[in-house]
């Protein structure tokens, strides 16, 4: 990397956006205006705002709603004074937040909205989940989602949904990370994160009300490059509990197919769990979970059956990765002796990287029965998917055959 370069990534931008932003519109007959005002933060005695936006060079800056709302038709949705990553108390700045150390914690909060009641962890790099689990304490919880994805979690941005403690903060501590983002932070946390100079450290105190935002319908911008905007309301899952989902069950010229097994207790709450983290992964996306924890992630594809394929092929890394870790104390990659590499190589084929058990999720239908016979031939035993294909009564035939189960959610969640 150039010397130019490396010293773009430490340049603070001098953005030259106002200190208050005011958008009038006329809807309904009458007018309408929302008024916003620039965040900043006081960073070694100086107030700054955002360092850059997603890339160095390019201007950037937050705006916290404070007054107004928007009514389009029917729909007034946005309200002043809810505020989450809007109203981010900067408790410890490190290189202090660019755009998508931001985006990343909203990206976490729209999946932690839906998993309220237990301790729960979500790392996010590049918006998208690298691991997210459920644990007794918050400590389990963050320590598994770590786990699920070593290689990708680090440098990502690690939300909570509990208040730290100092047992978590010295986990997340023997890691390199960027930010933490929870509700707040126990007596002596701060002294432990303090040891990372780098880290930005936020507290979202209407994160105790994320409850409260799981069926929020807002309305959602999407800019075009000429100038254009598209306005859609935002996704709200209808699936959220077990009589959300539906036994598979499908038509094809004239003979009906219905799944034989309906999932298990276990398997109906790993579905759920994998259900409302795919509800946050960018499509086409296809990830597997197991005991409230995922396993790996495939986000971001442009066919269905490659995400499957993508999201195995990370299973096997992971559980590479940590195995070797547990056995020797290093990343595999790392690891130079052929025969410790030839036997984690092995346990991973034999366990077929952690997927025996697990649950498959789909944010779309399978149009063909390829990718869920990806899932099968590792040892996966239920699927959740929206169903709607024309050849649904392939994947079921698939499932029959494997003994597995297959729900649907009747809804897709694409994200894009």
């Amino acid at each position: 990397m150039s010397k130019d370069l490396k010293a773009a990534y430490r340049t603070i931008m001098d953005e030259r956006f106002p200190p208050r932003m005011e958008i009038t519109f006329s809807g309904d007959g009458e007018p309408q205006r929302l008024v916003y005002e620039k965040v900043s933060w006081v960073i070694e005695g100086a107030a700054k705002g955002l360092r850059y936006g997603e890339n160095p060079g390019q201007q950037a800056a937050l705006y916290r709603l404070i007054n107004g709302n928007l009514r389009l038709g029917d729909l007034t949705t946005i309200q002043p004074g809810r505020h989450l990553v809007s109203d981010v108390e900067l408790l410890q700045s490190g290189k202090h937040p660019g755009k998508t150390n931001l985006t990343d914690v909203d990206s976490a909060l729209n999946i932690l909205r839906y998993l309220p009641e237990t301790p729960c962890a979500v790392i996010v790099k590049h918006n998208n989940p690298c691991g997210a689990a459920r644990g007794a304490t918050l400590r389990e919880a963050y320590e598994k989602a770590d786990a699920a994805d070593r290689i990708a979690a680090f440098g990502g941005a690690i939300v909570l949904n509990r208040e730290v403690d100092r047992d978590t903060a010295e986990a997340i501590a023997g890691r390199y990370a960027e930010v933490v983002a929870a509700p707040e932070f126990a007596p002596g946390v701060m002294e432990i994160f303090a040891r990372k100079k780098n880290l930005r450290v936020m507290r979202i105190g209407n994160m105790r009300r994320l409850r409260e935002y799981a069926g929020a319908v807002v309305v959602d911008f999407k800019s075009l490059v000429d100038g254009g905007v598209i306005v859609q309301t935002s996704f709200v899952p209808v699936t959220r509990g077990l009589r959300d989902l539906t036994p598979a069950r499908a038509t094809h010229q004239g003979r009906e197919y219905r799944i034989a097994r309906e999932p298990t207790p276990r398997e109906y709450e790993d579905l759920l769990f994998g259900w409302m983290v795919e509800c946050g992964v960018t499509s086409n996306s296809v990830l597997y979970a197991r005991d409230g924890v995922t396993i790996s992630i495939g986000a971001g594809g442009q066919d269905r059956v490659g995400m499957a394929q993508y999201a195995r092929d990370k299973a096997y890394r992971n559980f590479m990765e940590n195995l070797s870790w547990a056995r020797h104390g290093r990343g595999f990659a790392a690891l130079a002796d052929a025969g410790a590499r030839a036997e984690i190589e092995a346990e991973a084929r034999r366990q077929k990287g952690g997927l025996i058990g697990a649950v498959m999720v789909s944010d779309a239908f399978f149009p063909f029965r390829d990718g869920v016979d990806v899932g099968l031939r590792e040892g996966i035993t239920a699927v959740i998917q929206p169903g709607g294909s024309d050849r649904d009564h392939e994947s079921i035939e698939a499932c029959n055959e494997a003994g597995a189960a297959m729900v649907f959610t009747g809804q897709r969640c694409f994200k894009h």
